[in-house]
């Protein structure tokens, strides 16, 4: 015993006390990470820190390991669809003898019906995008909801605060969402500007409360504007004045946007209905934002939605059936390439069996570290036939795959664990060869990467490769 003042401690009984806290901990992370996570390599991570670090494993695990957002998001979903269940969504999705396998997986997996008669046009980065988007918002009569990721208080997002607030001024129901680390997590100047307006405007998973900070982890990174329920915008490009090349002397991001009318944009309404009422509660139901949509053009789609408030990671699995299905060609446009192991996996058997494979990636892009850690999975694509291309500068941020000439998809997800695990992300299914060919274009003027080039890479550079490349699920 040890004496303290006239306090006793019994040194043998604190310590008894302790390892049993400590058991009763890890044991609690133990069962829970047994019956709730689904990837091997994380349940035994957690296993792992909960075990081996005393009460810190568990507070951690407490904090960062456990999905709270997909139970609340199925709750608010339910609410939102009182006819219809999923189940039976998807059933009718699928009952259609037609379809080839993969319209008939991506309708299963989304539970959507793809949509024909939409006019798509494809707009390159701020300069094409940023007028067409103001115009649209200067025209709106009823409403306009927009979420970005990005949306910066600078000479491009000032003109769409103007926008908006005279567009909220004149009646129109004027909806913004963005992200709660993308814009500024101490300070955004946007959420600042708009709300000090009288603009319905929400931070996405945002808190200073230290027992909700390890949502900062889950971003929203989906880019999406619906004016009138009746046209759309949506694709890469965030709101800041580096996505204008017109008189821009610093650092320039290409990117890739489009504009949809007809009906797929209902379903872009309603992703970003489904975002605001998780963030805010409010309901976005009214005509004013879901009117009737009559057919505007030759090109079918559907939406795919993905991020931890889903059941499955829907776009990670629409891409891998994509690959699957593909039979003369695989083209892939992206700014970071660090994707889990099945899709390399996947990219691979392709080019073995005689597929067409070409990824089109930035020479540098504005992270450093991914690019670093890129290189250790694009060896073995290029063992094994795929061919990869190097764009230079400006840096292109566009997210665009085409598979055999004819499907394609476009969006905001990236090649990379934290898209396709982590981020709520919003990407869009186009059948249409015309669409395709001009996506193909984009991948003009880069130069191949090469064996060679990576073989000749020294030892220590080789190193800081692969070391990196073990952030993968946090880069």
């Amino acid at each position: 015993m040890t004496y303290i003042g006239d306090v006793v401690i019994d040194l043998g009984l604190t310590a008894a006390l302790f390892s049993a806290a400590h058991v009763a901990t890890a044991g609690a992370v133990t069962v829970h990470v047994l019956l709730y996570k689904r990837n091997v390599a994380a349940a035994v991570s957690w296993i792992g820190i909960a075990w081996l670090s005393p009460f810190l494993g568990g507070l951690l695990y407490a904090i960062m390991g456990i999905n709270r957002v997909k139970r609340r998001a199925q709750r608010l979903r339910r609410q939102r669809l009182p006819i219809a269940t999923a189940g039976e969504i998807a059933a009718e999705v699928v009952d259609d003898p037609t379809l080839s396998p993969l319209e008939f997986a991506i309708g299963r997996l989304t539970g959507l019906h793809l949509e024909p008669g939409n006019r798509v046009e494809m707009l390159r980065s701020g300069d094409e995008a940023y007028p067409r988007m103001l115009a649209a918002i200067a025209n709106a009569r009823k409403s306009v909801g927009i979420t970005s990721y990005i949306f910066r208080a600078d000479k491009a997002g000032e003109a769409f605060h103007q926008a908006l607030i005279q567009a909220q001024r004149r009646g129109v129901e004027v909806r913004v969402l963005i992200d709660g680390v993308g814009s500024g997590y101490f300070w955004s100047g946007t959420y600042n500007r708009l709300t000090k307006a009288g603009v319905p405007v929400a931070r996405f998973l945002h808190s200073y409360l230290p027992w909700q900070m390890p949502f900062v982890n889950l971003r929203n990174h989906r880019k999406v504007m619906v004016v009138d329920g009746r046209l759309a915008y949506t694709g890469g490009l965030n709101i800041g004045a580096e996505n204008i090349r017109a008189g821009n002397d610093g650092f320039v991001v290409l990117d890739t946007h489009f504009e949809f009318e007809g009906p797929i944009v209902e379903q872009l309404t309603d992703a970003f209905a489904d975002d605001w009422l998780y963030t805010t509660g409010e309901r976005l139901l009214t005509e004013n934002w879901f009117p009737h949509l009559e057919k505007a053009g030759p090109v079918t789609a559907r939406v795919i939605t993905s991020g931890p408030d889903e059941d499955m990671e829907q776009i990670e699995y629409v891409t891998l059936h994509a690959i699957s299905c593909a039979r003369k060609s695989i083209r892939v446009v992206t700014p970071y390439f660090l994707p889990p192991e099945p899709l390399i996996l996947a990219l691979g058997l392709a080019a073995v069996r005689g597929v067409r494979v070409d990824i089109v990636l930035p020479e540098h892009s504005n992270h450093r570290i991914l690019d670093w850690a890129r290189r250790v999975p694009l060896k073995p694509l290029i063992e094994v036939g795929c061919r990869i291309w190097l764009k230079p500068a400006p840096f292109d941020h566009s997210k665009l795959m085409v598979i055999d000439d004819e499907w394609s998809l476009v969006g905001s997800a990236n090649w990379d664990t934290r898209s396709f695990r982590l981020n709520f992300e919003l990407n869009v299914e186009l059948h249409d060869p015309a669409f395709a060919a001009r996506i193909a274009e984009l991948a003009k003027g880069a130069r191949r990467l090469t064996l060679a080039e990576i073989d000749a890479d020294p030892l220590p550079i080789r190193l800081r490769n692969s070391a990196v490349r073990l952030l993968q699920p946090y880069l």
